[in-house]
């Protein structure tokens, strides 16, 4: 089929791709010239394991391009998929959808007569609906159609998820539209992937639903963990505990420093202002949110605890920046509470992350970016593990205690066995563990 995709970010670029690599033509659509010449050179503007590869093949197959040109793309296409931004606004909370109502106005412009318009971006309920009313108030006398189909791609195992997912939900409003957005996915049947087909109210919340319920384990685990530490308890085994039962499952049960990036923050607030309008408040989810916000407020006060109440002029060593390993995301990462929390005690912070210190570097002023994980911790008086990557989790204890100042060690991840932590000599700091 022939597909085009508004926007080449995370969702956009990911998508187009494996799309292509189901066998369809796609064309994806960027304003930004300069991102588009980066992908037509094959340089790969965001960092997720395998994409590089996947987009060099199918641009080689004549299966994938990139363009500014959106007429182009959609005049002969089957179905065009939004795959736009849709930040929180600001000062209240709601999902940003003017970049989507834009697109959906291009796009009834631009198309020869008939196509399916898919929203991929992550929208609140009701955003089909008026896609729909702008595509017949822009092109009354086309026959264009509106979708949804909700992404839930995880970063850093993005491909996977989309060639394996778990299930592909779809919203519409009428056969043809169904019929479209089956021969799509028909490569995914050979797989007996789920396809949930619905009207496009309940597509759209199944998406917010999916994310908030996933934000509350995570806030959940962390308040346990918490627990855990003022009875004497282990969280690690009561998350094995309360995850061997099948109705609760061991996903998002690792406590931490909260949850980041570009789903789960905005998508709860999102979540949040639509239950307030329609007058159905959703308070699990009111109060996953506040825990999660206090969670990294907490963090911070956890190192300088374990520094002894005082970092004022001490050296903090931060390993991992990104919100999540395998991603440059820095999107609500939890690092950017607590690096500008230890900055204003008076600590001087140095970071090294194997994919995100770019991105991060604007958005931490004051921070020093290391070279490795080694550099950074020298004549550090504490070390705080923020992100999980793995080359973290084989670090050379022993240099990395000869190079510091103060054998101080905060695991916010529980990376490390605490024995083996203080057996080799650190003051060991974890979430919610003796």
């Amino acid at each position: 089929m022939r597909l085009a995709m508004i926007g080449t970010g995370y969702v956009g670029l990911v998508s187009g791709a494996c799309f292509s690599e189901f066998g369809h033509h796609v064309v994806c659509v960027d304003k930004n010239e300069k991102i588009v010449d980066r992908l037509n050179d094959g340089e790969i503007p965001i960092y997720e394991p395998g994409l590089e590869a996947l987009v060099e093949r199918n641009a080689a197959g004549g299966r994938l391009r990139f363009t500014t040109d959106l007429k182009d793309a959609v005049a002969d296409a089957d179905a065009v998929f939004i795959a736009v931004g849709t930040p929180s606004r600001r000062g209240d909370g709601h999902a940003d959808l003017s970049y989507v109502y834009a697109a959906a106005e291009e796009i009834a412009r631009a198309a020869s007569g008939s196509c399916v318009i898919v929203n991929k971006s992550t929208v609140p309920v009701g955003t089909g609906q008026e896609v729909q009313a702008i595509a017949r108030r822009t092109a009354p006398e086309k026959q264009i159609s509106v979708a949804s189909n909700p992404e839930f791609l995880r970063e850093g195992s993005a491909i996977e998820d989309f060639m394996r997912p778990d299930r592909v939900v779809v919203g519409v409003d009428n056969d043809h539209a169904e019929q479209v957005m089956r021969s799509i996915y028909r490569p995914l049947s050979l797989r007996e992937v789920p396809l949930l087909v619905a009207d496009r109210e309940t597509a759209e919340l199944i998406k917010y639903a999916a994310n908030a319920f996933l934000a509350v384990k995570i806030s959940y685990i962390n308040e346990m963990a918490d627990l855990c530490e003022k009875v004497g308890a282990d969280v690690q085994t009561v998350a094995k505990g309360i995850g061997l039962d099948n109705r609760i499952g061991p996903k998002f049960l690792h406590p931490g420093p909260g949850y980041g990036g570009s789903c789960f923050p905005k998508d709860t607030l999102a979540l949040l202002r639509t239950s307030e309008e329609a007058g159905a408040p959703v308070r699990i989810v009111q109060a996953t949110v506040d825990v999660n916000e206090r969670r990294k407020e907490a963090m911070a006060e956890r190192v300088i605890a374990a520094c002894g109440g005082d970092v004022s002029g001490k050296r903090i060593a931060a390993l991992g920046l990104a919100f999540k390993p395998n991603t440059d995301d820095m999107r609500e990462s939890p690092a950017l509470e607590i690096l500008p929390r230890l900055q204003k005690a008076g600590a001087q912070v140095a970071a090294f992350d194997p994919a995100a210190m770019q991105q991060a570097t604007p958005l931490l002023p004051g921070v020093e970016m290391a070279a490795s994980a080694y550099d950074a911790v020298e004549g550090a008086a504490a070390v705080v593990l923020i992100t999980e990557w793995n080359e973290f989790r084989a670090l050379d204890l022993g240099r990395v205690k000869a190079s510091m100042a103060d054998p101080v060690f905060v695991d916010l991840r529980n990376v490390y066995p605490p024995e083996d932590m203080r057996s080799a000599g650190f003051r060991y700091s974890s979430i919610g563990r003796k």
